[in-house]
């Protein structure tokens, strides 16, 4: 689909809970410096509603809002960096850190890509489009993905899937604007960010098992390292 890289038949144990948790605890506490008050900050209030679909403890997600907005003391400081490189079989890969240390993560990031080919920047991304991923359900009957595409002022959109999810893409600048504006055209928004879609993506069917194996074993170590926020990898489907 282009969109975010998921990991199949991921194991939903309480140490993938944890991981989950981790990086939605990182995305609350940037986005709680626009505000601590979800009715007040779009970008807050999106991340928060992720974070309860996927059962986040309530005093874990009121913890980071209040890191995040400095209402604990803390100093609260990440650094978002873009690696790039190929997975197995040639498969591109744009990786996404939120790190607090980034001599960590720099190391982290050449033991995970020996499996692969970690490149220099501007090797892959040539071959991605950065744009708006917002993801959205139609909340009212008859509501049609299409026309509220082009009313909400979105690009393209990905059909939705076996959950109902639609993706609508955006230009980069316009992601607040057609969030905004999808609510009106009968659709939720779930999620709304910057991302990155492949122009070329190579279909798993080029691959044997055992190849879309190591390509997907290696996707996944990535996208389990504690500073890795999100995977994004050139494979169609």
């Amino acid at each position: 689909m282009g969109a975010q890289w998921k990991a199949k038949h991921k194991d939903i144990a309480a140490n993938a809970k944890g991981r989950l948790f981790g990086k939605l605890a990182k995305d609350i506490m940037i986005a709680a410096r626009g505000g601590a008050d979800p009715k007040d900050n779009a970008k807050l209030r999106l991340v928060v509603e992720q974070a309860r679909k996927v059962s986040m403890p309530k005093e874990t997600l009121d913890r980071a809002i209040k890191k995040g907005a400095g209402l604990t003391g803390e100093t609260v400081h990440f650094e978002q960096v873009i690696y790039e490189g190929f997975a197995p079989h040639r498969v591109p890969v744009m990786v996404e850190v939120l790190t607090d240390n980034v001599n960590r993560a720099a190391s982290d990031m050449r033991v995970l890509f020996r499996k692969g080919q970690q490149g220099t920047p501007g090797s892959v991304s040539w071959d991605f489009d950065h744009l708006g991923l917002i993801e959205a359900e139609a909340a009212t009957p008859g509501a049609d993905a299409d026309t509220a595409a082009i009313e909400a002022g979105a690009q393209d959109l990905l059909p939705a899937d076996e959950d109902g999810v639609t993706v609508f893409l955006t230009d980069p600048t316009d992601l607040d604007l057609v969030s905004r504006a999808l609510p009106a055209q009968g659709f939720t928004v779930l999620s709304a960010k910057l991302g990155y879609r492949p122009k070329n993506p190579i279909d798993p069917a080029s691959l044997s098992a055992e190849q879309l194996e190591e390509v997907e074993s290696f996707l996944t170590a990535l996208d389990d390292n504690e500073d890795v926020q999100q995977v994004y990898a050139g494979l169609a489907g």
